[in-house]
């Protein structure tokens, strides 16, 4: 009686396998041949996570550089809880308001009102303000951007928003553009979450 072991090759047998059918299975790529390696690795960086520790960033411009240079890698961060209940950059309402005010009033500065162009055009702008606000870079604040068109006809109306939220750190911003026609009424809601 012959003993097989590891890596010893059987004299008499194909590479390919006979199924019980007659049909010959293709055999499984290795991972050490070149093109097998590099499709093995892929699929493995897709699904991987990695564990991120906190490094506090620099207060400058290049927070909005690192955060762009995330989200072009293939890997899916997991960031580590930094038991930290305050951020380290509040949100400033006030630059918010006026980079809000300006989308607004470059967006709608010639559009008459049409109910049904509104009905895409809020869409439109709630993601063009959201991709603005978030140029930012405030570190783990939610952001919630509601974008309202109201026509113009001799009423009046009132505008209400119920939160839970923390007076110190959560705040929020409203900017608007008025015309003849219409009022096109913007919130920003910055709420921050450990």
């Amino acid at each position: 009686m012959e003993k097989r072991g590891r890596g010893m090759k059987v004299p008499g047998t194909p590479a390919a396998q006979q199924s019980p059918t007659g049909h010959r299975r293709e055999r499984r790529a290795s991972m050490f041949e070149k093109e097998a390696y590099t499709q093995i690795l892929k699929e493995r960086l897709k699904e991987s996570s990695h564990d991120i520790l906190y490094v506090e960033p620099p207060f400058d411009d290049s927070i909005a550089e690192i955060n762009k240079e995330w989200k072009n890698s293939m890997a899916k961060f997991r960031f580590a809880n930094t038991y930290r209940m305050e951020p380290l950059r509040k949100f400033q309402a006030h630059s918010v308001e006026t980079k809000v005010q300006q989308i607004l009033t470059d967006t709608l500065k010639e559009v008459k009102y049409d109910d049904k162009l509104f009905s895409r055009l809020s869409l439109e702008l709630s993601d063009l303000i959201l991709s603005a606000v978030k140029d930012f870079a405030y570190q783990r604040y939610k952001l919630i951007i509601k974008v309202l068109f109201i026509q113009k006809s001799g009423q009046a109306i009132n505008v209400a928003s119920r939160w839970i939220w923390d007076a110190a750190w959560d705040t929020w911003v409203a900017a608007k553009h008025e015309t003849e026609t219409y009022v096109a009424l913007a919130l920003v809601f910055g709420l921050y979450c450990e």
